[in-house]
Formats: C-alpha cells, structure tokens, sequence
C-alpha cells in the first residue's frame, strides 16, 4: 500500500475512535440527584451580640467570589455529594434567620439603619488528612450606613473538622453535619465578633441627630 494511501486509512480510524477516547472523561463527572444531594440550614437561630442602639440590617447582596466553578459541588469523591442550593442562597437565609430572631432584621432596605454586602470566598471543604474532613466558610461583609454613604468591612470564617466515614451514607451524613457547623461557626464569628461592634459603632457616629431619628 503506497505511503499516502497509509497515512489517510491511519487518520480515519484516529478520527472514527476520538469520540470513544473522549467519553470516559466525562463519564466519571458527577451529576446531582436526590440520593446524594444534601441541604445545610440552621437548627436553631446564632444568638447576635447585644448593641447600645440596636440597628436595623438589611442583607443587600450575596456575591459569590470563591472562582469555585461548580459551587454546588461539595465533594467529587464516590459518586459526588452536592448542595441543593447555592452557598449564596445558603448564607442569605441563615444570616437573615439569626437577625430576625435578634429584631436586628430590616422589614425592608428603606428601613434599615445597615445595609450589609456579603462576598463569599470559600464555602466547602477544605483541605485536610484522608481521615477527616474540614469543612469551610469563609466570608467578607460590607457594611454600610446608607445615610452618610460609609461603610467598613467584616470578615468572619467558621471551620469544622469531623471524622471521615467509609460507608457512602455516612460519608454524606458526616459532610452535611461539617458543613453545616462551619456554616453556624462563620455566622457566629460575624454577629458575635468585635469587629461589627465596632463597624456598627463607627458607622453611626457620624449620624447627624437629624438623621439618626428620622423615619424612612
């Protein structure tokens, strides 16, 4: 078989088996379902710190700036575990749980003293051994008194570390219970840390009386 004729039949059959060489490594990606789909929420309110003048807050926004590029993805291991949720979602309901069960929740943005910009930079697991697991929250928070324009920034983080099961159903049990004390840790860190008690004393200072007294 002259050499042309060779090098064309060679090429045909690289074309004809690409696609078989490509699909395995989409294959083995892990898609969501019911069975390994997990949802992190509160058992119970985070307790906020007690202030002088108690302000009002409103979660303006929640912006994710992980680079995380599947954020429902928690674990790609043994078939994948996934948040039913975004972590944006997530964060929202749990730090807007804990101030309304604190009266320091705005009914609306009109009416808070506060606004708060959140921006997630970790929301998982985090690096660890292979007997446990560390799960991660890690967040900034722009706080800003709509009334004189400032604002001052609070960062707050929760971690957890749990023992790293073998059987799927535990391995899953385990992460969403991680996952979740991290999520109360990092909420914990923010409402109860001295930095937004003094973000919340800076940023009403300045109020003219005018100001701090009047109604939306």
């Amino acid at each position: 078989m002259p050499a042309i004729s060779r090098r064309r039949v060679l090429f045909s059959v690289v074309v004809v088996l690409m696609p078989g060489f490509c699909s395995p490594l989409t294959a083995d990606e892990p898609k969501p379902t019911p069975a390994n789909t997990i949802s992190l929420q509160l058992s119970e309110p985070v307790p906020a710190q007690k202030f002088a003048d108690a302000p009002k807050i409103w979660i303006a926004d929640v912006i994710d700036r992980s680079g995380n590029a599947q954020p429902l993805l928690v674990m790609k291991a043994r078939g994948g575990i996934f948040l039913d949720r975004q972590p944006t979602v997530i964060l929202r309901e749990a730090l807007e749980q804990s101030l309304k069960a604190a009266d320091l929740l705005a009914g609306d943005a009109s009416a808070a003293d506060l606004t708060v910009r959140l921006y997630i930079f970790h929301f998982g697991l985090a690096e660890g051994s292979q007997l446990d697991f560390f799960g991660k929250v890690e967040f900034s928070a722009m706080v800003k008194n709509p009334k004189t324009g400032e604002s001052v920034e609070v960062k707050a983080s929760g971690t957890s570390i749990a023992k790293r099961a073998t059987l799927k159903s535990n391995i899953q049990k385990n992460v969403q219970e991680n996952m979740q004390e991290s999520l109360k840790d990092a909420i914990r860190n923010f409402l109860r840390g001295q930095a937004l008690k003094d973000a919340v004393a800076a940023l009403r200072k300045n109020e003219s009386p005018a100001q701090a007294t009047s109604q939306p």
